[in-house]
């Protein structure tokens, strides 16, 4: 069973068995940041793999067929300097079916799940061999012609809904349920890099109101600072997939490099996950591990002072204090008025054996 087959199952996308807090479906995003090399992809994926990943997701397409030759750059210009998306693209578009066979093939001799976000049916076609689920770009929402191919090909969709309107996202899932074929929305800011000021977290929690039978998830394109922040809050916040560019070098100029997690970064986020995983606990107040506590820092019934048989006992008698091996303080109505059968001291432990 793949990794995402068995978190679809975990989060109960085909039955009611949803699940609390626990690990998050991660996708390492390489794209084209393997800048051509068959070698450096696998040294790609083998890093994420071992560094915690469930996925790594490629980019699948032809320069001629995404963008026109007149289509300006949307980036931040100062850390990607190619003024065109066409020559950009260019750049990195060498990788055809045959190359993703070998990558497919070697991701699952990892057990690490292999995907690639089409961006034309060509890809999409061949990619349908290649994929269990299917990505689609935050700057497809609005292509339907597109998302309806996909869809006839009945496998689970992971959408990711940046520079979106309510009602477009609306569009694009009716016509994907149409198909009734599994959807999973990502939140996502379409901006490279997206300021943390801009990440507005916050429309996880809006996704999952207005779509509370869909998984929610989380496209990051922030800078990955030292902890990892962005990405945490959002495994928080209650994102159950979390995407991320991934590189093997942050200090590389252009392309993803710059907004993308290395090795490190992404250790660090899964340590993070794990740590949060491990406070919430269960669901429900869990008191095996302060069995101690409740014996020695609760408290019991003590008598006051040396008392003799026959004596009455009176509020004035009883102590309360540790450790809590004996009476409760909630059983102390059930002590005062009775009379004692033999002589007690003071510290000692009230018993019930002590009267009548």
């Amino acid at each position: 069973m793949t990794n995402f087959s068995k978190f679809l199952l975990k989060e109960g996308m085909f039955s009611t068995n949803k699940s609390d807090l626990t690990m998050p479906f991660i996708i390492a995003e390489i794209g084209v940041n393997h800048e051509g090399s068959i070698l450096k992809a696998k040294e790609m994926i083998l890093s994420a793999r071992n560094n915690g990943a469930h996925a790594v997701k490629f980019q699948s397409y032809k320069a001629q067929k995404l963008a026109s030759k007149n289509s300006p750059a949307y980036w931040d210009t100062s850390k990607e300097t190619t003024l065109s998306q066409f020559e950009l693209f260019k750049k990195h578009d060498s990788f055809n079916e045959n190359d993703f066979i070998e990558l497919k093939t070697y991701c699952d001799s990892l057990n690490i799940d292999f995907s690639s976000t089409p961006f034309d049916f060509d890809s999409a076609t061949y990619l349908n061999n290649l994929c269990e689920f299917f990505k689609i770009s935050s700057s497809d929402l609005n292509n339907l012609p597109f998302i309806d191919f996909i869809s006839d090909f009945g496998k689970p969709i992971i959408l990711s809904v940046g520079a979106s309107k309510l009602d477009e996202i609306k569009r694009s899932l009716d016509l994907i349920k149409s198909k009734n074929v599994p959807v999973i929305l990502l939140h996502c800011v379409l901006n490279y890099p997206t300021e943390n000021i801009n990440a507005n977290l916050g429309a996880i929690n809006y996704l999952s109101e207005k779509f509370p039978e869909l998984i929610i998830g989380y496209s990051d394109h922030t800078m990955p600072g030292e902890n990892m922040n962005p990405c945490t809050a959002a495994f928080l916040i209650g994102a159950k997939v979390i995407e991320k560019h991934y590189t093997y070098d942050k200090g590389l100029p252009g392309n993803d490099h710059y907004h993308a997690m290395d090795a490190r970064d992404l250790a660090k986020y899964v340590r993070n996950i794990k740590e949060l995983i491990g406070l919430y606990g269960v669901n429900n107040i869990r008191i095996d591990s302060q069995s101690s506590a409740i014996k020695n820092a609760r408290r019991s019934l003590y008598f006051s002072k040396d008392l003799p048989a026959g004596h009455v006992i009176s509020r004035l008698d009883i102590d309360i204090k540790r450790p809590g091996i004996g009476l409760s303080p909630e059983k102390i109505s059930d002590v005062i008025g009775k009379k004692l059968i033999n002589d007690v001291t003071y510290d000692e432990l009230v018993e019930i054996s002590n009267f009548q």
